[in-house]
């Protein structure tokens, strides 16, 4: 995907794939630094743990407190701090700043609006899991104004300290702990890894929430291109979409943070799905 969206710019770049522990990564960013890399992407477990070893925190990295994206950036001759992207030649320096950013939270709500024609604001929302993926897309939904969300998790103190947290940043969101009572919802959004295997079980208890309940289903597992609960999902009526498109929003934010250039969406996509499907995945319902 950044390849491709790399040689759609025109740009002798190139964006590779590193396995580093969570004990190396702090020697393994300042190698990059050291190396002049234009940026990095962080996965799981380091989210988290980036939030301390970068230099500056975005926004975006302090809202959301994780870090998957960090911009390497040298001071200009006016002194002002400038991606190294923008300079012609590297700078000849010792001080390179490393700043995080998040761009996970925003993906989210991108691609419940594109690839569900969903805005989320003022609208019913169960959220499954309230780990990692879950906590942010928790808060993004809350900051993005959603009226009501309910939170199941396995844990219910990690729900319930998530829920502590979003009625102190955001109290125009009712925030419940379990699945509503009775009514429908407008979505229903699996931020937990079940669903990865195929002997996984479904990751929503359809005893407590029968599936026709809800509008919409999004579910940010992206391989298989179509979970169990899509499945189950799509057969009860309901809208559904995968996380392919999280993955690629928050992929194409990153390159346009490093580039400042427009991400080539479309092409970043094709790569994407090539890669993950060998083919364009099934439509959604």
């Amino acid at each position: 995907m950044q390849n491709a969206g790399i040689a759609a710019l025109g740009l002798n770049w190139r964006y590779l794939a590193f396995d580093v522990r969570p004990e190396e990564l702090r020697p393994a960013i300042e190698g990059a630094r050291a190396m002049r890399f234009i940026g990095l992407n962080l996965t799981v477990p380091h989210k988290l743990l980036a939030c301390e070893l970068v230099d500056e925190l975005d926004e975006s990295a302090r809202t959301w407190g994780a870090v998957n994206t960090i911009r390497f950036e040298a001071r200009d001759d006016s002194g002002q701090w400038r991606p190294l992207a923008e300079f012609e030649e590297l700078p000849e320096t010792d001080r390179i700043l490393a700043r995080g950013f998040n761009t996970d939270a925003d993906a989210i709500v991108r691609a419940l609006r594109e690839d569900l024609g969903l805005d989320v604001r003022g609208r019913r929302v169960v959220l499954l899991g309230a780990g990692g993926a879950g906590r942010t897309a928790a808060l993004r939904l809350a900051a993005e104004g959603v009226a009501d969300l309910w939170l199941v998790n396995r844990t219910a103190a990690k729900a319930e300290a998530l829920a502590a947290e979003i009625r102190q940043r955001h109290p125009d969101t009712q925030v419940r702990l379990g699945y509503p009572g009775q009514g429908s919802v407008d979505l229903l959004l699996n931020a937990t890894s079940l669903g990865l295997r195929p002997d996984d079980p479904l990751p929503v208890d359809l005893n407590r929430f029968p599936l026709p309940s809800a509008t919409a289903v999004y579910d940010m597992i992206y391989q298989p291109a179509e979970t169990p609960l899509l499945a189950a999902a799509k057969a009860a009526g309901c809208r559904t979409a995968n996380g392919l498109g999280m993955l690629l929003y928050q992929g194409v934010r990153a390159l346009e943070l490093w580039t400042g250039r427009p991400g080539p969406v479309e092409t970043m996509r094709a790569a994407l799905e090539a890669h993950i499907y060998g083919q364009r995945p099934p439509a959604s319902a």
